[in-house]
């Protein structure tokens, strides 16, 4: 196919102005957020509504050229950058950033892919409603890309990931056809649930461009601690206190070595006088006070030091030492991210085992949602040679654990290879039988997820 003939199309149905063709201009869609996956895009195509999402998409389809859906392009495992031979077209959704009326009887909100979460945020919460996910990279984190990835972020323990927050979608499926599910009933049991199947999907098997969000209702009174503790050990005894709260909103967990990196690279003060191995970050929120059950609660044996907040200012300084982790290892190097989940008993084991299995390849540094075993496992100083065999060490010791190789960031191009580790061969044959009658020509971000993941043998029948 000649190149100029999928311009003239996509020109034909976003404008010349959104079709990228400069290398130049294209670069910042091709690199993802870690600078550790880097593609070559034939072209970045970016259309404005929906309508123009599936002229767009059908004109790829009937041209046989593959594709790939990208939000705010925050992803950490190469899943919305293209791959290395510039034969695919990044469909950035940046564009989509329509927002509708709260409808405030069903406490939901329509918003469009492109939509980052801070604004969503800030639109809702002058109405006095909240939505119940939230990320550290929040400023620039699109809806689109969470919901693809199925985010989880930092109130999964009260809230759960985005599919749990989503009442209906929109999308746009690989042949340019449009389902619509926006209506957001409550309850809605005709087929199969395809929104559900949608979230977390990856972009391999339909364009998001619209979703139905639950809202709940925001909470006035907000209090924050931060817990200084011996291990991790005792952070997981102390969760099962903290979860008698019905306020409990977040639990957060870093190490005495994530806290000095920040510091490091921040400007951060100390939090305490004196250093401790472990540190979680609690949040509590309710239509009441809630800064007296939190106090009680944190009145645990373990805990050495507490610093309580209730000022808005306050608690987010004491939630920068867990946000600004991210920040301050990409500031140390490029690293090596692996974002697992590992059953809360092993925990404790899980990051104890780490220095073993590491040999002195890397230098880990580890922080996480304490509530969901959710570890981020960052490594710095791998060398090239190591990486394939670190990575693989890590997460077939998860895969032991009875954990997952992927706990909110995606399997992407990063951790296809390894998806068996964590699914059975029975799982991936039904994934790859979804993905084949969906997008049978495999034009949707061809290299994430499944493909780079081993041909799994017939199961057994």
């Amino acid at each position: 196919m000649h190149p100029d003939r999928l311009v003239e199309r996509l020109s034909a149905v976003v404008g010349p102005a959104h079709v990228l063709t400069d290398p130049e201009v294209r670069a910042s869609y091709e690199t993802d957020f870690t600078g550790r996956y880097t593609g070559r895009s034939r072209l970045v195509v970016r259309p404005g509504d929906t309508a123009e999402v599936a002229a767009a998409v059908r004109a790829c389809h009937d041209l046989g050229v593959p594709l790939v859906p990208q939000g705010g392009n925050t992803g950490l495992v190469g899943g919305s950058v293209p791959g290395p031979d510039g034969d695919e077209v990044v469909l950035s959704l940046r564009r989509l950033t329509s927002v509708g009326p709260v409808d405030h009887g069903a406490q939901q909100v329509t918003a469009g892919a492109g939509t980052t979460l801070a604004d969503l945020q800030r639109y809702v919460r002058s109405q006095s409603w909240e939505f119940g996910v939230d990320l550290a990279s929040r400023d620039s984190a699109t809806l689109g890309g969470m919901l693809a990835t199925n985010a989880g972020g930092e109130r999964v323990v009260r809230y759960g990931t985005t599919r749990a927050n989503v009442a209906g979608l929109e999308a746009v499926l690989p042949d340019g056809s449009v389902m619509d599910r926006l209506a957001g009933l409550p309850k809605d049991n005709a087929g199969y649930d395809l929104t559900g199947l949608l979230v977390g999907s990856e972009g391999t098997l339909a364009v998001i461009t619209r979703a139905r969000l639950r809202l709940v209702p925001r909470l006035p009174h907000r209090v924050t601690a931060l817990l200084a503790l011996d291990s991790l050990e005792a952070a997981v005894a102390l969760l099962v206190t903290l979860r008698r709260l019905e306020s409990l909103e977040l639990a957060e967990f870093f190490t005495a070595d994530g806290l000095r990196l920040v510091m490091e690279k921040t400007g951060l003060p100390a939090p305490f006088r004196t250093p401790h191995p472990v540190l979680v970050l609690v949040e509590c929120a309710g239509r009441h006070d809630t800064a007296g059950e939190l106090a009680e609660a944190v009145e645990h044996p373990s805990v050495r030091e507490v610093a309580v907040a209730l000022r808005d200012a306050d608690r987010h300084r004491l939630a920068a030492y867990r946000e600004r982790h991210t920040e301050a290892v990409n500031a140390a190097g490029v690293p090596v991210k692996l974002d697992v989940t590992v059953p809360l008993a092993d925990l404790a084991g899980f990051v104890g085992d780490l220095p073993g299995l590491l040999a002195g390849r890397a230098r880990p540094y580890v922080f996480g949602h304490l509530a969901e075993g959710n570890v981020h496992v960052n490594l710095l100083d791998v060398p090239v040679r190591e990486e394939e065999a670190v990575t693989e060490a890590v997460l077939r010791r998860v895969s032991q654990a009875g954990g997952s190789i992927s706990a909110e960031h995606g399997v992407g191009r990063a951790k296809a290879r390894y998806l068996h580790l964590t699914r059975s061969p029975t799982e991936v044959a039904a994934m790859r039988a979804v993905k084949s009658a969906l997008d049978p020509g495999k034009l949707l971000s061809p290299g994430t997820l499944l493909g780079s993941c081993p041909p799994s043998p017939t199961p057994d029948r």
